[in-house]
């Protein structure tokens, strides 16, 4: 029961934060203080209890590094005028009214190319959101859009580390489960694209994009040769060269292009890679501002503490007894619904997409097979992370979009996925 009392205290203290509308890392350091006090009590040694936190922490060294170049990539890509030639041209040539759908389907596009959320997230959604905001378009529909593009992407790609991850856990062919996605998405990513037609068409226009292109045509010098960061990163997307070594390269092309064509000082430049692209035009500023090292440092924050969990739920026997109460929830619902349930709550918890998924392939492994368990998790654990507003697989996406967690109401595709494959289980059963 101790190991139930644990979990129960962290959770309490999750609700507690977001109802007094606290900052999530208290909740975050109170968990592992919570989780350290188990492992000592369980009989662990203070350093035995630091090499697992350690050891946690080292798990997603990938991620912090990969946090860095979101937050130099979308300083550079605003000062080198990547994303304001991108929005000049996509002025001229998107339709309003099916932008929210083509924010979706261009997400979905790149995502699946390059297999990253958060890579897509930092690169095609903050070009969807400027334009958006620059036509005047409402940025939380487009926010919403976003998230469900990175996502399906992130779900279904060959190169997605979180498919990988599920494939190696569960000892399965991984275009086998890609099959098995397609299959279980069909619908759900049909009921989408239909309700983000309906938003586009119901949502605002302002006639203020003339005056946002001729901000941009004072300011910029825009060539096309601005376009070659966006251009360069997705052809290299395409060659399957790892997204680090892809995002690196764009950020230097971006820094000689600001600095070479746009005219930016050095200084001026290494300023932005830490604390963000600004402009002493304030309508300009207004618009462009944002990105640098500096605006990662909250989501690295969440990422570090939470993953330094995994290392106590590797060593400790605090997933024991859940699943006993795992398999008992399995017979009175579906197995679906069994790891639905686990999911979120592990999502919940873990704060992370990758711990969720290795939590709940721990403790649902023995109420079904490794290949229904493989797609199930990528059907449950994967989407349901991306609408914990303290996992980094929105607060990520939402930090590089400068958006408010409310967007994720409109994330619609990663509500419908574990909806319809609960009813048809149901069905089934």
């Amino acid at each position: 029961m101790l190991s139930i009392a644990a979990l129960l205290l962290f959770s309490i203290s999750l609700i507690v934060c977001l109802l007094c509308q606290w900052s999530i890392l208290y909740a975050l350091l109170f968990g592992a203080c919570i989780f350290f006090i188990y492992g000592l009590l369980e009989g662990h040694s203070l350093s035995e209890l630091f090499q697992m936190v350690v050891s946690g922490v080292l798990t997603v060294k990938n991620i912090l590094i990969v946090f860095l170049l979101i937050g130099m990539i979308t300083a550079t890509w605003r000062a080198s005028g990547t994303i304001a030639m991108i929005i000049f041209l996509g002025s001229k040539l998107v339709f309003p009214s099916i932008f929210v759908l083509l924010s979706f389907l261009l997400c979905a596009l790149l995502s699946i190319l390059i297999g990253t959320a958060l890579g897509t997230a930092a690169t095609m959604g903050v070009i969807c959101i400027s334009i958006a905001r620059a036509m005047g378009i409402n940025e939380f529909f487009v926010a919403g859009a976003v998230l469900s593009g990175v996502y399906f992407g992130d779900r279904c790609s060959p190169m997605s580390s979180s498919a990988l991850l599920i494939s190696e856990l569960t000892e399965t062919n991984i275009f086998e489960n890609i099959k098995a996605m397609i299959k279980t998405s069909v619908v759900p990513f049909s009921l989408t694209c239909i309700f983000y037609l309906f938003l586009g068409m119901k949502s605002g226009v302002s006639t203020g994009i003339v005056s946002v292109t001729a901000l941009f045509e004072k300011y910029y010098h825009l060539h096309y040769l601005t376009l070659l960061p966006a251009v360069l990163m997705l052809l290299l997307s395409i060659l399957k060269v790892n997204v680090r070594v892809t995002m690196g390269i764009s950020i230097v092309l971006s820094f000689l292009i600001a600095y070479f064509l746009q005219g930016e000082p050095l200084g001026n430049l290494l300023y932005y890679l830490l604390y963000g692209y600004t402009h002493s035009n304030t309508d300009l500023n207004t618009m462009m501002q944002g990105g640098g090292i500096l605006s990662m440092w909250r989501v690295s924050l969440i990422v570090g503490i939470s993953s330094s969990y995994s290392g106590i739920f590797a060593k400790t026997k605090i997933l024991k007894k859940p699943k006993e109460y795992i398999k008992i929830l399995s017979n009175k619902m579906t197995d679906f619904g069994a790891v639905l349930v686990t999911g979120t709550i592990s999502c919940i918890i873990a704060c992370n997409q990758s711990l969720a998924v290795i939590m709940t392939q721990q403790l649902c492994r023995d109420i079904m097979r490794k290949e229904k368990l493989a797609i199930t998790l990528e059907n449950t654990v994967i989407t349901v992370a991306a609408l914990v507003p303290w996992s980094i697989a929105m607060a990520v996406p939402f930090q590089a979009l400068e958006v408010p967690n409310v967007s994720a109401f409109y994330a619609v595709y990663l509500y419908f996925i574990p909806l319809w494959n609960l009813g048809m289980a149901v069905k089934r059963k």
